[in-house]
């Protein structure tokens, strides 16, 4: 009898597509994108231009709507989604778990004469009420206390998800409870927003700006992997914690670098085709495809938006990754750490600023007056991550971003910025008060003398940083793939509103004393430059010696979840988060209690399928190997041959590691029985200190058996198998 393994490499290695077959001639690309999206041409073409000019200022200047707009809208948009086929619309919303939540209500309403209407009202567009008990509140809500509601973000387009037996009308919105407290990540990345444009504009209308609003915008690179289904299902750890919790190296991983950017496998880029035609019909703008480092790894990245579309469209991206990959029989894995050895996933999240004119605030300008708006802006990024780093380690803190973070494949855990050879020289002139610069020459009189204009690429790029410039953007590597984007883009956010609040009222006060502009920021640039410069290095971020520097610089170096997560809710955090109205202290202790029970559940889950794939799967196939070992030996000893040592020596290692896999489980075993005293933390704590230990010596000694037993008695598909056949 086969094992599932073998059942597996049979069922991978006979497979044929059955997924729909793209012809972009007949329907060009560009025909393709956005139709299923409420978009703004959809708007202006359905609504009154009353009602599309008001819902327009809400969208683009962020100005509140007026609730009595809400039923054109919303007759619109029922009218615009039964034609599209839906036959019931949800409010889409993104809760605590990381993931999307959706309650689905049908169209139609009895009429009582036996017949029914489609009815959708402007109170139905603006307000949904789901369980807000059955959702992780962190204390906010008892389980008792069910009331929440869900309220409609105009600022988000509607769109619609279609399905073989018919469409839904999705409506995103923001969750919170009854008591007024955010309950989900879209909340936040809206309130983060709004103090971000409030202080940017402060700096903007010193320098003379008509804009209205300032955006935060952003474009998430998503790596993952893919492999074949039938692997996936024998793999009872990938379908319950999403990454392998057992297998040895292969022979070949990723050192020949032969996969990174190589030729796409036939099977993968027909996915990603319809992948890709899945998400234009959305109206997420993907724009890159390409083979990443590991074997079977690959990268998707879209081209910038609105940070809060971009967290909802990138949402949109990994679900409907994992619906299409369906389709071509693969299973598509987000953890930052699917297997061992290999590079895992991260999502770099490029960030910037964009007014509502069009313009990039940090895209260095072709004058001296825009170079010293853009070096104000960049000194504020600088100033709030120097201030604020360890929130920046905290947002992307996960048991599964642990396995990444500080190893040799993603930035380390300690927050530094890259800024590249001529950005950094012009800035360490800066500081200096006005020397020349060795790059480029010139006197750094700011706003009035020769700042030369800076190349759009001022310098190498740099993988080993956690916050690297990149030209008109920063690129903040250390998000985990599996992540939402919406914590990262809040502490990035609110941080860069708050320096740019106190640079704001320090130019503010001196104009308004009649001092010179150009002077102030001439004599406060040097000092924001002095306090960051800790956070700026272009050296590589892997060495030992940065670890040593970086020490020296006072820069924590927080590898766990377990250490980063106190930082959280210190008084500092708690202070800057309800200065700019983006948490509460309430709302802040809440995500506290939410991550540390995240990342328990996610030990406890791991501990408990190490334990029983080892004593259920890996046990019994190495003691059947030991019995035929044993048998060969006995047969020869019985038929007078002498035994040679090799086979014996293979019996004793059999055996010993046997005994060690067992004792390394009846370890693992008890400590996972054990609780912890103390509160949340400590819980977390010995998760990270007792538990995880515990599994890593079950791993070592299974994986040491992977290479001693007999390829037709291993039941686990090897990284061999699932990364190489496709």
């Amino acid at each position: 009898m086969s094992t599932a393994r073998e059942a597996a490499v049979d069922a991978v290695t006979a497979w044929k597509s059955t997924g729909t077959r793209i012809n972009f001639q007949e329907t060009p690309v560009g025909d393709l994108f956005g139709v299923n999206v409420f978009s703004d041409s959809v708007m202006k073409d359905r609504l009154p231009s009353a009602i599309y000019k008001a819902i327009r200022e809400t969208i683009k200047l962020g100005k509140p709507l007026d609730p009595s707009v809400a039923d054109s809208v919303a007759e619109a948009m029922k009218t615009w989604a039964i034609e599209k086929g839906a036959t019931h619309y949800t409010h889409w919303f993104q809760p605590m778990t990381g993931l999307t939540a959706e309650k689905h209500d049908s169209f139609l309403a009895p009429t009582g004469d036996g017949k029914a209407v489609a009815e959708f009202s402007g109170g139905e567009l603006i307000r949904g009420e789901p369980d807000a008990s059955s959702f992780p509140s962190g204390g906010i809500r008892a389980t008792f206390e069910a009331r929440g509601y869900t309220a409609w973000d105009p600022t988000s387009p509607a769109f619609i998800l279609e399905n073989p037996n018919g469409t839904t009308l999705c409506i995103p919105t923001a969750f919170c409870s009854w008591t007024g407290e955010a309950l989900d990540k879209k909340t936040p990345v809206l309130r983060s927003m709004e103090a971000l444009s409030k202080h940017a504009l402060r700096i903007l209308k010193l320098f003379g700006s008509k804009a209205e609003h300032v955006y935060a915008t952003c474009g998430p690179e998503q790596e993952y992997f893919l492999i074949d289904k039938n692997f996936y299902f024998a793999r009872p750890d990938l379908i319950n914690a999403g990454r392998t919790l057992f297998g040895a190296k292969p022979p070949k991983g990723q050192e020949m670098e032969d996969h990174y950017f190589g030729s796409i496998p036939e099977r993968i880029l027909a996915c990603m085709l319809e992948t890709e035609m899945e998400l234009c019909k959305l109206g997420v703008p993907v724009k890159t495809r390409h083979n990443e480092v590991a074997p079977a790894q690959y990268e998707i990245a879209p081209i910038f938006e609105n940070a809060n579309v971009a967290t909802d469209h990138n949402m949109l991206l990994m679900e409907t990754m994992k619906r299409i990959a369906d389709r071509y029989g693969l299973q598509l894995l987000l953890h930052e750490k699917p297997f061992a050895g290999v590079n895992g996933s991260g999502k770099h999240l490029n960030w910037s600023m964009s007014d509502d004119l069009g313009n990039n605030l940090l895209k260095p300008g072709a004058t001296p007056h825009d170079n010293a708006q853009f070096l104000v802006f960049l000194a504020a990024v600088l100033h709030a991550v120097a201030n604020y780093g360890e929130l920046l380690r905290v947002s992307v803190a996960t048991a599964a971003n642990d396995h990444r973070l500080g190893a040799n494949e993603a930035p380390p855990a300690i927050i530094s910025v890259f800024l590249g050879d001529m950005l950094q020289d012009i800035v360490e002139q800066i500081e200096k008060g006005g020397a020349k610069s060795t790059k480029q020459g010139g006197t750094m009189t700011i706003g009035v003398s020769v700042l030369p204009p800076l190349p759009k690429d001022a310098g190498d790029r740099n993988r080993t940083s956690p916050f690297a410039f990149t030209g008109n953007k920063f690129e903040f590597r250390a998000v985990g793939s599996s992540q939402s984007i919406g914590g990262p883009n809040v502490v990035m956010n609110t941080i860069v509103a708050d320096s740019m609040c106190n640079i704001a009222d320090k130019l503010e006060a001196a104009v308004k004393a009649g001092k010179d502009l150009n002077s102030e920021i001439q004599a406060l640039l040097p000092k924001l430059i002095a306090e960051s410069k800790k956070v700026i290095f272009n050296g590589d971020g892997y060495t030992e010696a940065w670890h040593a520097e970086a020490a020296k610089r006072g820069l924590p170096n927080k590898k766990s979840t377990t250490d980063s997560l106190p930082d959280l809710i210190s008084p500092k955090s708690i202070a800057l988060f309800g200065k700019h109205g983006v948490f509460t202290e309430r709302e802040v202790h809440s995500r506290y209690e939410i991550l540390l029970e995240n990342y328990k559940k996610t030990i406890a889950i791991e501990a408990l399928l190490t334990y029983q794939i080892g004593q259920r799967q890996i046990v019994p196939a190495a003691l059947r190997y030991q019995a035929e070992v044993a048998q060969s030996v006995s047969n020869l000893k019985g038929a007078g041959v002498t035994v040679p040592k090799t086979q014996t020596a293979l019996l004793n290692e059999l055996t010993s590691t046997i005994e060690a896999l067992q004792g390394a489980l009846d370890n693992l075993s008890e400590v996972s029985d054990h609780h912890a005293e103390g509160d949340s933390l400590a819980h977390a704590k010995y998760s990270h200190e007792k538990v995880i230990p515990a599994m890593t010596a079950v791993r070592a000694a299974g994986d040491k058996l992977e290479g001693l037993v007999a390829a037709d008695l291993w039941p686990l598909p090897t990284y061999q198998e699932m990364l190489f056949i496709k």
